[in-house]
């Protein structure tokens, strides 16, 4: 059975009026369009479903094209095609006809562009999905949404001489549990993911934990999220293509239980506004701090 019928726009793309600077924003897993089919085969509920799901992100970043900046949400949910992988890693375990290669601790763990699991590991489907089925779901969804963020990277080459990517995500609070933190260092309510310096040059990444801190979050880099496929492909310093992965503490803005922005969520769009205003636009503000 295939969903052909069910498709619809991969992402939605709002252009500014006028273009300001190199800066390209971007939210690839706050999509919340789940197909009828799709929800029908799943064995969790909507809850469930929608943990995965960088809820609301969209609507955090919404302000980037009246400040100058091009912004790309996706429609479809991670939960269907996660656009932070490689459209080649696919899982055996979850798609009918794939062979075992190379160990992928991505794939290994149910994450691979064909989500197995969701949040704490639970599984989406009873049974395998069809290998056409899930390359349908690579042509429709992934492909498009990469090829107007590359059209988008390039763009900005030939306008500005670079391209600065801002990839918008939100990690669980529960997630940062896991981290390892020393005596007296705090939990981190944002983390930047520049791969270690390989995806985007210092200065870029100095200046966005310059405007969270200021705005009175604590910072992290590269910990407990480096920067994923995105990152990866689309973060190359030495050829003026810059990206950051930026991952925001969900419990901020959103009842993680209820999936609902909370009371906090205005401030903490405020707050966002104004560090994309300093990277964007090169003006500083004095965001609220989070309360």
């Amino acid at each position: 059975m295939t969903e052909s019928s069910e498709y619809r726009a991969a992402y939605r793309l709002e252009r500014p009026e006028s273009r300001v600077g190199s800066v390209i924003v971007a939210s690839p897993h706050s999509g919340r369009h789940y197909p009828w089919s799709f929800i029908r085969r799943t064995v969790l509920d909507e809850r469930a479903i929608r943990s995965s799901e960088d809820a609301f992100v969209d609507m955090l970043v919404a302000e980037a094209p009246a400040l100058g900046a091009p912004l790309l949400a996706a429609e479809y949910p991670r939960a269907f095609v996660d656009l932070n992988r490689s459209n080649d890693e696919l899982d055996p375990a979850v798609i009918e006809g794939v062979r075992r290669s190379a160990v992928n601790p991505r794939i290994s763990s149910g994450l691979g562009v064909i989500p197995r699991v969701v949040a704490g590991g639970r599984v989406i489907y009873r049974g395998k999905l069809s290998r056409e089925e899930a390359e349908e779901r690579i042509e429709k969804v992934w492909q498009p949404y990469h090829s107007c963020l590359e059209g988008l990277v390039r763009e900005s080459l030939e306008d500005c001489g670079e391209s600065v990517l801002l990839d918008f995500h939100s990690m669980p609070h529960e997630a940062l549990d896991a981290m390892s933190r020393g005596p007296g260092q705090a939990r981190p309510d944002v983390v930047l993911g520049d791969r270690f310096g390989a995806s985007a040059a210092v200065a870029f990444v100095d200046r966005l934990e310059a405007g969270f801190s200021a705005a009175g979050l604590v910072v992290s880099r590269n910990s407990p999220f480096a920067g994923a496929y995105i990152a990866q492909n689309y973060g190359r310093p030495s050829r003026g293509r810059h990206a950051v992965q930026i991952e925001i503490d969900r419990s901020l803005y959103m009842n993680e239980q209820l999936i609902r922005p909370n009371g906090n969520f205005q401030s903490v769009k405020k707050l966002v506004t104004g560090v994309l205003r300093q990277m964007i636009r090169g003006e500083d503000s004095l965001p609220m701090a989070a309360e």
